[in-house]
């Protein structure tokens, strides 16, 4: 492979979620939200045969509530409605809108890649790293990543409800998945 560069977006075959899990006294009550992020745009630059850096940009107001696992009744149109502004606030998604990761320093693994750079959230900027897998198959490769970022870390204050009693789990996962066609 020469230098090229790579594009992924939303897409069937490319998705970026927020995974929450829910604490507290009244952790019962609340749901584990599956969040899509609608609007964001990855793109590798390729150096040869290796991946050289990558650069993911995600538009914060487009979170999208999907699902809602748990709580004491089923995560419907309405309430995903609300969670997702709920959400949206949180991120004080007006003040900052975008949610960016970029790794410069990426390092071949037995499974695919780690990748070290940077990520900003909410005007917040921090080391992190990523592991990214990827699988062979006959016709594409399949890759995937998950992982953990803590929202204090970033000067974000978890949703909570009922003074404390039901909030959002400070540590949040990111999960990606992508396919990408093999050259002909």
């Amino acid at each position: 492979m020469s230098d090229a560069q790579w594009t992924f977006a939303p897409s069937d075959d490319a998705v970026l979620e927020i995974r929450t899990g829910v604490t507290g006294k009244a952790a019962k009550m609340g749901h584990r939200l599956t969040i899509a992020v609608t609007r964001w745009r990855a793109v590798v630059d390729w150096a040869g045969e290796e991946p050289a850096s990558l650069e993911l940009t995600a538009d914060v107001d487009s979170i999208d509530v999907v699902d809602g696992q748990g709580g004491l009744t089923p995560l419907l149109g309405p309430e995903k409605v609300v969670a997702r502004l709920n959400a949206v606030k949180t991120f004080d998604a007006k003040k900052f809108p975008h949610i960016t990761f970029r790794a410069d320093d990426i390092t071949a693994t037995d499974d695919g890649f780690r990748l070290d750079g940077t990520l900003e959230i909410h005007g917040e900027s921090r080391d992190h790293r990523v592991h990214l897998r990827v699988k062979d198959e006959e016709r594409a490769w399949r890759l995937s990543a998950e992982s953990q970022v803590r929202q204090s870390d970033f000067g974000i204050k978890p949703y909570s409800q009922m003074l404390g009693a039901m909030k959002v789990v400070d540590e949040v996962s990111i999960a990606f998945s992508a396919t990408r066609a093999k050259p002909s």
